[in-house]
């Protein structure tokens, strides 16, 4: 199991890497991998030497999470290109496509420039200055109205000289000052938004993925329903007895990924259909996704696609959950029982998990007991487990959208390296949530901004948000001592 673990994580870890930070920096990948993957490798390998023993973790297992992080930071920093250096305006491009290898000086010529100065009325954005970058003009000044309608303005008025040769970017600098950028339309020939020439939604590459999804999480959930290879090759049919489980998760995650698709489509955002990642082992599926081919217009759009995902989810995990755990079996408590065993799970490490286990199971659960997971049980919990990890406030999260859809991406920044360091010393307390943990300080805290940026959320939302950062706590946090002894679980 440890090495299933480790094998899980330096994939993700290395596809993160590769895909974000291999950009910015000429420090060899596998060089930041090995570091960053250290503190696993060593707490693993502590593990698998002392697990006979039963003895406690020593304190210097700490000292590599918190020295592997800045040594990561520094290494980044050491080989970074000159011309990704932050400045205040490093965001600015982040909503639409990486400029081409060899971008013009200046998108706009010297005639076109008066035209530009024309597109801020001084009443609306009082313009002081233009900054002349590749592939983007910086329009720095002064707002003198409310930000929702200066963008509106300002993007009529340019839309009226230059047509949909630009697209209007408007943020805050990391000194909380409004500006414009102005860049090239990456789909100004075609007329549409689409980043690629082949379909967006790929109907039947997206059913496939459900079918063979389908069939990977069945063959899981007839192994956790106690079905042998050797029983299975007798008798295929019994095969069958894995549906509820794989049924289940599919439609948690399906409800999930639809959420977050039809608020997409609300928006017009060009989106893709949710895509399922189907393995055959460990849960039979990574999960799915869809991938958005266009820019976000305002920080309330990309909080509402944010927060669609998991509130859909959640509608449909606690029923789940609920018949599961009013199916499932009580067992003696052991030394096994945990987080991650399901023939021996015992709530305790989640205030809602031990709420919702206490007020199905009622007084058959106690301090002597655990649980005997039923598939659909587990089903459920593994859906509150991605919805506490996909509302986790750090970066591409859907948790770290909502932080930034509400207190801008400055805070958000701030927010998300809190949030690790807490998930990490959590981690300390329940060993299950270790890799959960190290998956977070390999995601970058940055957030692609929206078009407008600046234009701040409604109360109805704000308090939206925080019902959802409530949420995540109370999946995460423990249930207190006072309330176990209450409840006598």
């Amino acid at each position: 199991m440890f090495f299933l673990w480790l094998f899980v994580l330096g994939i993700i870890s290395y596809y993160l890497l590769q895909t974000s930070i291999s950009r910015i920096t000429r420090t060899p990948v596998w060089l930041l991998w090995l570091v960053i993957m250290a503190p696993a490798l060593i707490w693993t390998g502590w593990i698998l030497v002392n697990q006979a023993s039963k003895i406690a973790p020593p304190d210097w297992l700490i000292v590599p999470f918190l020295v592997c992080p800045v040594l990561y930071w520094f290494l980044v920093q050491l080989g970074r290109h000159e011309n990704t250096t932050k400045t205040d305006d490093a965001v600015a491009g982040a909503a639409i496509e990486p400029a081409q290898p060899k971008p013009p000086v200046r998108p706009i010529d010297a005639a076109e420039e008066a035209s530009l100065r024309d597109c801020f009325p001084w009443s609306i954005f009082c313009l002081r200055d233009l900054e002349f970058r590749p592939q983007a003009v910086i329009c720095r000044g002064q707002l003198r109205t409310n930000p929702e309608a200066a963008y509106l303005a300002i993007r009529e008025n340019v839309q009226k000289h230059f047509g949909d040769r630009f697209l209007v970017i408007f943020q805050n600098s990391l000194s909380d000052q409004p500006f414009f950028a102005i860049v090239p339309n990456p789909s100004r020939e075609s007329g549409e938004i689409p980043v690629t020439t082949e379909s967006i939604t790929r109907p039947f590459f997206a059913l496939a993925l459900v079918l063979i999804t389908v069939f990977t999480t069945t063959l899981v959930g007839a192994r956790m329903a106690g079905v042998t290879e050797q029983a299975l090759q007798a008798n295929p049919s019994i095969l069958l007895q894995g549906l509820p489980y794989s049924l289940s998760l599919i439609t948690f995650l399906g409800i999930h990924e639809s959420g977050h698709y039809l608020a997409a489509r609300f928006y017009k955002i060009r989106t893709t259909l949710p895509y399922f990642i189907p393995i055959p082992f460990f849960l039979g599926t990574f999960g799915a996704f869809i991938q958005m081919r266009s820019p976000i217009p305002n920080r309330r759009a990309l909080f509402d696609i944010s927060i669609a995902g998991p509130l859909a989810g959640l509608v449909a995990t606690v029923p789940l959950l609920i018949w599961g755990l009013n199916n499932s079996v009580i067992v003696p408590l052991s030394d096994k029982s945990g987080m991650l065993n399901f023939e021996s799970f015992s709530p305790k490490f989640s205030l809602l998990m031990t709420l919702l286990s206490k007020l199905t199971l009622g007084g058959a659960l106690n301090a002597e007991t655990a649980i005997n997971l039923h598939p659909v049980a587990v089903a459920g919990y593994l859906g509150l487990i991605v919805t506490a990890f996909n509302l986790m406030p750090v970066g591409q999260f859907d948790g770290g959208h909502i932080v930034h859809a509400m207190f801008g991406q400055k805070a958000s920044m701030a927010i998300g390296q809190v949030a690790r360091v807490c998930m990490l010393l959590l981690s300390f307390l329940e060993q299950g949530l270790l890799l959960w943990a190290i998956i977070l300080f390999l995601t970058p805290l940055n957030d692609e901004p929206a078009l407008n940026d600046v234009s701040e959320l409604d109360n109805r939302r704000d308090f939206l948000g925080l019902l959802a950062i409530g949420l995540l706590l109370i999946i995460l946090l423990p249930a207190p001592k006072i309330l176990v002894d209450w409840l006598n679980v």
